[in-house]
């Protein structure tokens, strides 16, 4: 990874981990439950939806303080579904990013409710900031909850599982990951553009661009899931075959999966230049999710 860009993810990386840890040490929460939420952040992570989300609001001209409580709204959101999808009813993990998945370190119970919570309090960050107005307030959350629940990750979670152990259309294997992966993605460039006051027009084409990127997120997920190294990734590589998952390669093949990002990755482009972005930050974060090896 190019040194400037590494540096660019660290320090928003950083900022992020700051904002969410500081948001919790607030809270009246158990002692456990505080444990088991904060294990799950400070679990590390990329943070690239919120970085998505800013990029697109500085890019746009947009003023970075007022992104903050959206991303780590949007974060919570992304941690709570983590803490789920590796429970034994879902996904059945022993490890996320090199540690121990929430319910193994604690308890499915204590997980379960980590969960919840950060779920919950997600829409509490966003309703009680003074960085946004009534109607701005009303929007976000009318967008993430939209993204995030039954007409989005929920259901694209559900659908996923339904489709293990059988054999999919490639259709309907981009519907479940436009929903589980790409909804949140596509919430966070909108709302980037949106708090930089972007046009109805550019804000269309910025939820394309989240949809475009959400699926090659996914298809390089899928890659790192035959070709990626453990102790990078920090989970077990081949999961995807032991739970005979539909995928983009076991529908294409290795090399037709690659193909298939690539257009995406061209459509992706044309969007960025759409709207004026081909040539900022975004475009590097762009690049770098569809070459990522973790």
């Amino acid at each position: 990874m190019d040194q400037s860009l590494q540096n660019l993810l660290d320090k928003e990386q950083q900022q992020l981990n700051n904002a969410l840890t500081s948001y919790i040490k607030t809270l009246d929460i158990p002692d456990r439950l505080r444990e088991s939420v904060l294990y799950s952040i400070e679990a590390g992570g990329k943070r690239l939806r919120p970085l998505l989300m800013k990029l697109t609001c500085t890019g746009l001209g947009g003023d970075q303080e007022k992104v903050y409580p959206a991303a780590v709204a949007l974060e919570m959101i992304h941690t709570y579904s983590l803490i789920h999808d590796d429970l034994p009813a879902m996904d059945d993990d022993t490890y996320r990013r090199g540690q121990l998945t929430n319910h193994k370190k604690f308890d499915e119970a204590t997980a379960i409710l980590a969960g919840d919570g950060l779920l919950t309090n997600s829409f509490h960050v966003i309703t009680t900031s003074n960085l946004y107005t009534d109607q701005e307030k009303v929007s976000i959350i009318t967008k993430l909850s939209k993204a995030s629940g039954l007409e989005g990750m929920v259901a694209g979670q559900y659908l996923d599982m339904e489709a293990e152990n059988q054999t999919i259309s490639i259709s309907n294997l981009e519907r479940i990951h436009h929903l589980k992966t790409g909804r949140l993605i596509s919430f966070a460039v909108e709302i980037g553009g949106y708090l930089a006051g972007a046009s109805l027009e550019k804000m269309e084409t910025l939820k394309k661009f989240g949809d475009y990127l959400g699926i090659i997120f996914q298809i390089q997920d899928d890659i790192l899931d035959i070709e990626g190294d453990q102790e990078i990734i920090g989970k077990r590589v081949g999961s995807d075959v032991d739970n005979e998952k539909s995928t983009y390669p076991s529908i294409l093949g290795l090399e037709g999966a690659k193909q298939y990002k690539t257009k995406y990755v061209k459509e992706a482009g044309r969007c960025l230049q759409n709207v004026g972005l081909e040539n900022t930050d975004l475009a590097l974060i762009s690049s770098y999710l569809s070459e990522r090896n973790q």
